[in-house]
């Protein structure tokens, strides 16, 4: 172990999906020892991207603070931080906000792991609809249980827009963040890009005549406007990798893709090629589909399929990840692509999304757009995670060790073989 990750803060992220979480404090600077999630394929996108990190592919309802501290490097070590971003869709305004659905108890159990972990300080991350209605009860009662645990908590809580963290994406989060009492509340971080007005008919993003002094969000233009035209390559039809020819990259894509680099990003590098085109698996839609999608003004929706066209000049709408396997396995929309007549691929989500292009994601669309949709933007979970770092009083340190992938096999195993293949690691740990 090198003498810098030493001097990093621990973090633990449960929840964590395919990683963004994961990805936006490793950003910050802290080192993400062990991550748990339920999803066996999000277990193995996690377990490819982060080789230092320890997946625990498990039920946080059948998890202990202990089982967490064995089955990872961090064994009595004292935790900094403890992050999650639990399933949404029980809160969520888009769907039933069932105030009974059990999928809205996990933020208790989050409550339970965080006082068995006694880390010094906790985020936990969710849609806005978790402070409307009847669940706002079950986040006071989540919150008083905090405060009756000598855990201090902000209890002016934000819900942080990502557009106003460089994520060129309009995507709203409520963010609780607390502390043991000895240390000080973190501030809420402030904005970085503004989002600029738009036009009401075409969507435009328009600078206003008294524009804050802070650079706008960058557009969906400059978040994709550099990827190869999937639709120039027959190979993508049949898997989701390919050696291609790039377009001049914006500044944000030049530091999605590794050309240059932002100064406080303290993540790990990773060895990759820059000329591959990954998660970019094609969609073949039908001429009748692809009529009706040119046909479609950038930055209004389909008529019958009721997706959204993107604007190049303005920032993508919410990305949603759909419904899991035990609940019907349902596709959320995807946008349509601002000039070229269908959906968007995983990589140009991912982009949109602020992932950099070393990250990779299941090769399957399914997958890989629930992936996206169901993760927190690294950029925004970065912002939060720095705040954090600046609250614990410690350096920022970047690694000088450059980390590999893991076993591509990961990104190509379908569910039961994911899940054979965790169920069979927990038993020999």
């Amino acid at each position: 172990m090198s003498s810098n990750r030493k001097k990093r803060p621990i973090a633990v992220d449960l929840f964590a999906g395919a990683g963004g979480m994961t990805l936006g404090f490793e950003q910050a600077g802290f080192d993400v020892l062990a991550s748990v999630e339920i999803d066996p394929i999000h277990c193995a996108t996690h377990e490819f991207n982060f080789p230092l990190c320890s997946i625990l592919c498990k039920d946080v309802a059948l998890l202990t603070g202990s089982e967490i501290r064995k089955n990872s490097a961090i064994g009595r070590r004292e935790i900094d931080v403890v992050i999650s971003g639990s399933p949404c869709q029980g809160f969520s305004l888009m769907g039933k906000r069932d105030v009974d659905d059990p999928r809205n108890s996990l933020i208790f159990h989050f409550h339970r792991l965080v006082l068995e972990l006694k880390p010094k300080f906790f985020v936990m991350e969710n849609v806005p609809g978790i402070t409307a209605g009847e669940h706002k009860q079950l986040l006071n009662i989540l919150i008083s249980s905090f405060l009756e645990a000598g855990y201090q908590v902000e209890e002016k809580y934000q819900v942080l827009n990502a557009a106003h963290y460089g994520v060129p994406q309009a995507r709203k989060r409520l963010f609780l963040i607390g502390c043991k009492k000895k240390y000080e509340l973190p501030k809420y971080p402030q904005p970085i890009t503004f989002l600029p007005r738009a036009k009401a008919k075409t969507k435009i993003l328009k600078r206003p005549k008294k524009a804050p002094n802070l650079p706008a969000v960058p557009t969906v233009w400059d978040a994709i406007g550099d990827l190869p035209e999937v639709d120039n390559y027959s190979e993508l039809l049949y898997g989701d990798s390919i050696i291609a020819e790039y377009g001049k990259s914006s500044s944000y894509a030049s530091i999605l893709r590794q050309i240059d680099y932002l100064d406080d990003d303290y993540s790990y590098d990773r060895e990759f090629d820059r000329r591959i085109l990954s998660s970019s698996w094609r969609t073949q839609h039908s001429p009748e589909c692809m009529a009706r999608f040119a046909a479609t003004p950038q930055g209004e929706k389909e008529p019958i399929s009721r997706f959204y066209k993107l604007h190049p000049e303005g920032v993508c709408n919410t990305l949603r990840a759909g419904t899991d396997r035990g609940r019907g396995a349902f596709t959320s929309p995807r946008p349509i692509h601002p000039q070229t007549p269908r959906c968007i691929t995983v990589r140009e989500a991912a982009r949109l999304h602020s992932y950099p292009d070393w990250f990779r994601f299941h090769r399957t669309k399914w997958h890989g757009f629930r992936q996206v949709g169901n993760s927190v933007p690294p950029l925004l979970a970065k912002a939060v995670g720095s705040e954090i770092i600046r609250a614990l009083g410690v350096e920022a340190i970047k690694p000088s060790l450059k980390l590999q992938w893991g076993d591509e096999l990961l990104l190509k195993m379908n569910w039961s073989e994911a899940d054979r293949y965790y169920q069979d690691l927990t038993k020999v740990l």
